[in-house]
């Protein structure tokens, strides 16, 4: 199902479904509901939204209560999801991650704020503008000036100074199907591949198709004699990252991935935006639109923080010495 339909769907369900138990409890209080690709571990995501929404004043339990569901990375999973949400009648729906962003068929009836995505809202007709939204959809995206490739063009330009002799980066990353658009793989990968050229390397695609295939990956690339692994940041792997993190250590090769997470969890770089920070502030949006401001008024944000994550545990265990320049300039150093 496309998105234009699922938002159709939002919003039709949303109007006609009866509230179950759920709702008859929390009666006196505004609904917020979430909907996720996959659920994560620890649930991070929901602390920040969390987090964003008690910055502001608002409590779980005494101002509004929350509703979750998860796609569980079959996007075709994710309209029967947003049924369910929709039966609630909720206040505010909250998406957050690709493949469940919002378009311009949202219910006038439902404020939507979307967090999580690296397209432009605007291109395809999400908003009117960033300035000004309209309608009742707002949020934040991920995307930076010039896109995916700038990010790419930066990412690897830092981490060829911690691996010189970077000749043959390979990514491990799900292949799209079509209950699995992996819409980041394919800008990853298109941005990796642009900038090979210029930053002397060569690119190799290492797909799998189930979680279960992560390992036949791995072993393809080091097959391949690969200099150094880029981990995608689709949702897939984020939401398996203790199985990402043993397979890239057991390979003996230094490894890159987008979000602070990942640097955190074990890869020896990152450098991104942190989701973390972008649903904080969406959960900001959620209690100004719960206090009564407009969705339409409450401008788009555009990321502005990026965030070089260096850990030198990995780093030490692979005998690399990480230039002292480059740690000065990290934001995070994990020892």
């Amino acid at each position: 199902m496309q998105r234009r339909e699922f938002i159709g769907l939002l919003g039709a369900t949303a109007l006609s479904l009866p509230g179950p138990g759920y709702a008859q409890t929390k009666a006196t209080l505004p609904l917020v509901a979430v909907l996720m690709p996959f659920k994560q571990d620890g649930d991070y995501r929901i602390a920040a939204l969390r987090e964003g929404l008690r910055e502001t004043g608002f409590i779980e339990g005494t101002n509004y209560s929350l509703a979750v569901r998860y796609g569980e990375g079959d996007y075709n999973r994710i309209p029967q999801q947003a049924v369910e949400l929709a039966a609630l009648n909720p206040r505010v729906f909250v998406t957050l991650g690709f493949g469940v962003g919002p378009n311009n068929r949202v219910s006038p009836e439902i404020p939507l704020v979307f967090s999580g995505v690296a397209v432009d809202p605007v291109a395809l007709g999400w908003v009117q503008s960033y300035v000004h939204p309209g309608g009742m959809i707002t949020g934040n995206v991920m995307n930076a000036v010039g896109g995916e490739e700038t990010l790419a063009q930066k990412r690897i330009g830092l981490f060829k100074q911690i691996v010189p002799g970077l000749t043959r980066l390979g990514m491990i990353a799900p292949v799209p199907t079509q209950n699995r658009p992996a819409t980041l793989v394919m800008k990853e990968k298109e941005a990796l591949q642009k900038v090979a050229a210029e930053l002397s390397y060569e690119f190799a695609f290492y797909g799998f198709n189930t979680i279960d295939d992560l390992e036949s990956a791995f072993a393809a690339g080091l097959r391949d004699d690969v200099s150094a692994f880029y981990v995608s940041g689709e949702p897939l792997l984020s939401a398996n990252i203790s199985r990402v993190i043993p397979l890239a250590a057991a390979s003996r090769r230094p490894t890159v991935g987008p979000y602070p997470i990942w640097g955190r969890s074990g890869l020896l770089m990152s450098y991104s935006t942190d989701p973390v920070d972008g649903i904080r502030r969406a959960g900001a949006y959620v209690s100004r639109i719960l206090k009564g401001e407009k969705p339409g008024d409450l401008p788009i944000e555009q990321a502005s923080k990026f965030t070089l994550v260096i850990n030198q545990k990995t780093a030490k265990t692979l005998g690399i010495v990480v230039p002292p320049t480059l740690l000065a300039l990290a934001d995070e150093v994990i020892d």
